[in-house]
């Protein structure tokens, strides 16, 4: 079924005095981007947790940070070199400086250079990182769940939407056989008044008629729109991301459309063509959520 690339979710675990909080937000993104934030002491396994992230995330940019804390005497897992801070805050000075920068320097700002001054006073232990990984893998599940749950709402809104565009071609294929007809006849009616001297040669005439008339049909076109409709309804029910199919094939399915509305020569074929267009726009609104 689909996911949405859009969610939240969070875990808290204690262990024997360590305590892991992880919260992962993520949003709409092309391709998988993983912002990842953790406790200093745990950098060394963070090349392992995105691994692990990318096993059960495929699309979406996302926001992750684990917090871990020691209960009792040690909370902090590190401490403040004063010296460190001091030369990194010169340093923003002199690249504000330099650079003509009127803003002033914020916590965020002098974080992003926190590894010139702060200092580890707990070792990483395997034991540990199992635990963060635990918590990481349940904030994960609470995602995924808030991840299916909208998308089970946007495949509703797909499948009304579908509904709507089948509907529009039965109508187009309704209309389409009396207004080429119609549209033959016009142009048979101009074409005698217009060119006396080949009224001798009727059977020519309409055979170039008749060719012109058939250029505007768009049987053809409706035959693959619901094909490509059908496409569309199987990829929704796969267990798999299909957010880039989904795309593709909706990419084809506006195709067809135009070249529906390119060749109307009725005002309510036409018509029908646009609400097509339109609804495929929402359509594909949508589908820049979808994993």
């Amino acid at each position: 079924m689909l996911s949405s690339m859009t969610g939240f979710g969070k875990s808290v675990i204690q262990n024997n005095g360590f305590s892991v909080e992880t919260e992962i937000k993520s949003i709409n993104s092309r391709y998988l981007d993983i912002s990842l934030r953790l406790p200093r002491p745990f950098y060394q396994f963070e090349l392992d947790l995105r691994e692990q992230i990318k096993k059960r995330i495929s699309r979406g940019k996302l926001y992750l940070t684990v917090s871990a804390k020691y209960e009792g005497i040690n909370e902090e897992l590190s401490d403040i070199d004063v010296k460190g801070l001091n030369a990194t805050i010169n340093l923003l000075e002199q690249i504000k400086k330099n650079a003509n920068i009127v803003e002033e320097i914020k916590l965020e700002h002098v974080l992003n250079f926190q590894n010139y001054f702060m200092n580890d006073t707990q070792d990483a232990k395997e034991e540990e990182y199992k635990i963060i990984v635990q918590s990481v893998n349940e904030a994960l599940d609470a995602l995924e769940i808030m991840r299916r749950k909208e998308g089970d709402e946007l495949v509703v809104d797909f499948q009304k939407r579908l509904e709507i565009i089948e509907n529009s071609i039965s109508e187009i294929e309704r209309l389409s056989s009396a207004s080429i007809k119609e549209y033959f006849n016009k142009l048979k009616d101009r074409a005698i008044k217009l060119t006396s001297d080949l009224i001798d040669n009727q059977d020519r005439l309409l055979q170039e008629l008749a060719f012109l008339s058939e250029k505007y049909d768009v049987t053809e076109e409706c035959v693959r729109l619901r094909s490509h409709i059908k496409m569309f309804r199987d990829a929704i029910k796969l267990n798999e991301p299909s957010g880039r199919r989904l795309n593709f094939i909706s990419q084809e399915m506006n195709r067809e459309a135009n070249t529906i509305n390119s060749k109307s020569v009725s005002a309510e074929i036409t018509s029908f063509g646009i609400t097509i267009k339109e609804e495929l726009e929402k359509i594909r609104e949508q589908l820049q959520n979808i994993e």
